[in-house]
């Protein structure tokens, strides 16, 4: 018997959510394959690579509590 035909003896038995859920991780796979990413196995400049380092640890000095940001925006947290 062929993979195919277990898989689709497997399948009249899922529930719902259970043939819906093979299904998002069916297409998810075939997007991966069809996209994948492009870059990848690129390098990085090395400028580039420390211009994204310095943005990442301004953004995480600049944060402020969700709290402060509601009530500059005038919202009850």
């Amino acid at each position: 018997m062929s993979n195919e035909v277990k898989c689709m003896a497997a399948v009249k038995d899922l529930s719902v959510e259970e043939l819906r859920s093979f299904i998002e991780e069916v297409i998810e796979e075939k997007l991966r394959e069809l996209l994948g990413d492009p870059d990848e196995g690129l390098a990085v400049r090395p400028e580039i690579r420390d211009l994204l380092l310095k943005k990442l640890n301004q953004t995480a000095s600049d944060a402020i509590p969700a709290s402060e940001a509601a009530r500059r925006l005038g919202l009850e947290w």
